[in-house]
């Protein structure tokens, strides 16, 4: 692995950009969370994942997205306190989850699945939302069984099922992630970043990405974080199933690094 300046580290970027299609390093196509754009990339710079090799600049990341889709990017994986509990597959999954679409095709089908975007402006149909609470300094997973969509009949079943498990009252032991370690796990992971767009196509069965943009990212601001976190532009998204843990994540929407640094320059 190399190490750049910053500014040799643009020029490289350049260069991937000028040349035109890239095969993506990943044989598989999701455009929701699998990181394809920034890995490409990485191996193209010879990078390693997530850690920009230059010197005496530290805290800074490599983002990478879609042109043209409304999917997230991914700031940071952080699971939810209490953290020996593992919440997510010891409570959330065996007491909230629903049968996964491939049970019984790819997976057992015993399997389940808790997969939920959550936002704090509004609940999702089954009743959960994001809470930034000042006064406790968290941001918390709240279920309000009334809030959930039971005219639909899978979230009416389903809550039956929750009901029969555990009961309809709110969450215990309650998800939540500190001010304090919030602060420092986001803070430290995407203090200043180098964030690429690309075009996508499929040839083959394969895709391929053709690099256009290249911003950077600087002057992350904590309190922004949490703006962004209580106007629904950083969301939670869930993602278990029985047979694993994909991971927490904090994602924001595409077009909405203004909201979270001080300075967003577009350099290609």
């Amino acid at each position: 692995m190399r190490l750049y300046t910053k500014e040799e580290l643009i020029a490289a970027i350049r260069k991937v950009v000028d040349h035109g299609w890239h095969r993506s390093i990943k044989r598989t196509v999701d455009t929701r969370n699998d990181g394809a754009v920034g890995n490409t990339l990485e191996k193209l710079l010879d990078i390693k994942e997530n850690n920009l090799p230059i010197p005496n600049m530290r805290e800074w990341e490599l983002k990478g997205q879609r042109a043209h889709t409304s999917s997230l990017v991914t700031l940071k994986h952080i699971e939810p306190s209490p953290r020996a509990v593992e919440i997510v597959p010891r409570v959330l999954l065996p007491q909230f989850g629903w049968k996964h679409r491939l049970a019984g095709i790819k997976y057992p089908k015993s399997e389940m699945s808790f997969r939920s975007t959550t936002s704090a402006t509004s609940y999702t149909r089954r009743g959960f939302r994001i809470v930034v609470d000042h006064v406790e300094k968290k941001v918390k997973l709240e279920f309000v069984a009334a809030k959930a969509d039971s005219s639909a009949p899978d979230v009416s079943a389903w809550l039956e099922l929750v009901e029969k498990r555990r009961g309809l009252g709110p969450l215990d032991p309650e998800p939540y992630w500190g001010f304090e370690d919030l602060n420092y796990a986001i803070g430290e992971k995407v203090k200043n970043c180098f964030y690429v767009v690309a075009d996508s196509r499929i040839d083959g069965g394969r895709e391929f990405f053709c690099y256009r943009e290249l911003h950077i990212l600087s002057g992350f601001s904590f309190a922004k974080f949490l703006n962004c976190v209580e106007q629904g532009v950083i969301l939670v998204d869930f993602d278990a199933r029985t047979g694993h843990n994909h991971g927490t994540k904090f994602r924001i929407k595409q077009d909405s690094w203004h909201k979270l640094y001080s300075s967003v320059k577009r350099v290609i």
